[in-house]
């Protein structure tokens, strides 16, 4: 071993006894999770257990285990088992739970019974970043990204899936009965063993058949009628592949422009996103303490009840429409060729026409107004590129200029969808990365929010230490 680096021999003696706090450096991001932990108020945030019990046995102090978690998030370790075998062997967790192991059904235990107060943790942590000074933009991020639950597709049902499952169990077993029959007509001891294998076949898939057909009535009463046997909560959602889905949650997060803090975060699951805006801009809003925010989403977020509410919230959405005219997919004008015209309340059709208004009508709780002109349509030079109808006829919603607004607001700021799409994609990259192939450990909606939760504290943990650095936000925790 000449010429090589040499450490120490093993059998060698320490004279002076050496302390974990020298292992640990003042740079190292456990002391900042130490610091942050000592400084909430346990009880008030609602954990268990800050007040030990007068008998028994005693138990482990919900700040440790809180610890123990955010560590164990910011370095991608989750599972309880693994926490278990880290606080037994890794110096850092000895150094901040003071060489206490607690056993993975405490560190399981402590997460699904304390939820609502991880949780409001989590926002304290966004509190302490608005009070250092960070949210200065006033400008956020939505998005929503599929999360894969503790749910296999083939324990996800809806009466499609079932009805194809069931299909394909009938044609299996038609197909195992005439091998049967072919078998039964041979002799020998080989034929006799194959027959003996495709009965056991055919029985095998008729109890399937029989527990699909006691599916169904449960099925049926579900209120989405859809069924997931492994996580009750977990649904089957589209994803941006052609043709692919996956059994998870949607979860929603909100990042502020500026340094791409996660301020607000939901999980939900619903497949689609056009029920979250007003939810999320006012979580985020409220987060960074902001008069008003400007809110940047993506087509999936476009719903004019939600563009309303949102700016009724004190946020200005940055929305655009999606592009679903079948006019326009049929190469004939679409309705943003037509020009309203506030002072005649009337609309100016690509052929210099104006489009009365004729009728209001109330459909699914909207109040629409409908604009036409029969005459012009039959005389207009146009009118096959306009319409197969007899005339055009155009319908504004009683809040359409609220939409117009908003459509104007993206014609002054074409770049809003980029920004949206460098700051609030990325997060969801680091996180899916940090979950693994797997993504959700835990199973339940509530649960799901929990775990949630821990993955973006880490998250914007980690990235205040990276703006700021363990010593300035040690600094700031304590002021």
């Amino acid at each position: 071993m000449k010429r090589f680096v040499e450490g120490e021999d093993r059998r060698q003696g320490v004279l002076l006894p050496q302390f974990l706090g020298d292992w640990v450096s003042e740079e190292n991001p456990v002391r900042a999770i130490d610091v942050f932990v000592d400084a909430l108020d346990l009880g008030a945030l609602g954990f268990e257990g800050v007040e030990p019990a007068a008998t028994g046995r005693p138990g482990y102090h919900p700040g440790l285990l809180l610890k123990l978690y955010v560590y164990g998030y910011l370095n991608q370790v989750a599972s309880s088992r693994r926490l278990e075998r880290e606080a037994g062997r890794n110096v850092e967790l000895m150094w901040l739970t003071g060489r206490l192991a607690p056993d993975f059904k405490t560190i399981a235990d402590f997460r699904k019974d304390n939820g609502p107060a991880i949780r409001a943790a989590c926002r304290r942590f966004v509190e302490l970043c608005r009070r250092v000074g960070l949210f200065t933009l006033q400008v956020a991020a939505i998005d929503g990204s599929k999360f894969k639950a503790v749910n296999a597709r083939d324990r996800n049902f809806t009466p499609a899936k079932l009805k194809k499952r069931m299909d394909q169990v009938e044609a299996s077993i038609a197909r195992y009965l005439a091998a049967l029959e072919t078998a039964d007509r041979q002799e020998g001891e080989q034929a006799q063993a194959k027959s003996e294998r495709l009965a056991e076949k055919i029985a095998k898939l008729r109890a399937q058949m029989a527990d699909f057909e006691a599916l169904a009535p449960v099925l049926e009463a579900q209120p989405d009628r859809q069924l997931s046997l492994t996580d009750p909560d977990a649904r089957s959602m589209a994803t941006s592949g052609r043709g692919s889905g996956i059994v998870g949650y949607n979860v929603q997060i909100a990042v502020d422009a500026e340094h791409h803090l996660i301020v607000a975060h939901e999980v939900v699951n619903v497949g689609h996103d056009r029920a979250q805006l007003t939810g999320m801009a006012t979580a985020a809003k409220d987060a960074m303490g902001a008069a008003t925010l400007d809110v940047l989403a993506d087509r999936g977020y476009f719903d004019g009840e939600e563009v309303l509410a949102c700016e009724a919230a004190g946020a200005t959405p940055y929305v655009p429409k999606p592009l679903t005219s079948g006019a326009k997919a049929d190469g004939r004008f679409g309705k943003q060729d037509f020009v309203y015209l506030p002072a005649e309340d009337a609309y100016r059709c690509p052929a210099g026409a104006r489009l009365r208004h004729h009728m209001t009508t109330v459909e699914k709780g909207q109040t629409l107004h409908r604009y036409w002109d029969l005459a012009s349509c039959r005389a207009c030079a146009l009118k096959p590129q306009c319409t197969p109808s007899p005339m055009r006829r155009v319908t504004r919603w009683e809040h359409e200029a609220v939409l117009e607004a908003m459509q104007a607001r993206l014609d002054r700021n074409p770049d809003a969808m980029r920004t949206r799409r460098a700051t609030v994609e990325h997060p969801f990259g680091t996180l899916k990365a940090w979950m693994g192939a797997t993504h959700f450990k835990t199973k339940t909606l509530e649960r799901v929010r929990t775990e949630m939760s821990l993955q973006i504290l880490a998250y914007n943990v980690k990235r205040l230490i990276e703006i700021l650095g363990v010593r300035p936000l040690i600094a700031a925790m304590q002021a």
